[in-house]
């Protein structure tokens, strides 16, 4: 009985144990800017609208309620999905800003990163291929 309880507990606990994926931050192969944690949370609050070089910095989000988007929101915003969107529920109604345009995919991400030099969006570090270029991980 004392076994079965344990090896109970540990399928419970092993269970419960959430897999974090690594994040990869994500840009088209020309752009040659590097970007702090900070740069990276001030652009995709909002508050950075181009990268180092001067070029427009157009970030691109995956799905709301996505398990990357929550873990990105997470790690680099420092922020809940309630507590982002009270965020950019302010800032629109103020007219102070608009939140970041969303993703169906991290196959639609690759396909809009690669094709366009200003956009930086993130998917999971497992999908990135050669099409864009990996410029922070999380």
């Amino acid at each position: 009985m004392k076994l079965l309880n344990s090896i109970l507990f540990a399928s419970l606990l092993l269970g419960s144990i959430a897999v974090n994926a690594e994040i990869a931050v994500i840009v088209h192969p020309s752009n040659n800017n590097t970007l702090t944690e900070t740069d990276l949370t001030r652009m995709f609050l909002g508050k950075m609208k181009s990268f180092p070089s001067g070029e427009s910095a157009v970030p691109v989000n995956m799905p709301e309620g996505d398990a990357t988007t929550d873990e990105f929101n997470q790690k680099v915003l420092s922020k809940s999905a309630s507590q982002l969107k009270a965020y950019w529920s302010k800032l629109v109604f103020t007219g102070k800003g608009t939140p970041p345009k969303d993703v169906a995919s991290a196959e639609e991400m690759l396909k809009l990163v690669s094709s366009n030099p200003s956009l930086i969006g993130y998917i999971d570090a497992s999908k990135v291929d050669a099409s864009v270029k990996v410029i922070a991980k999380f």
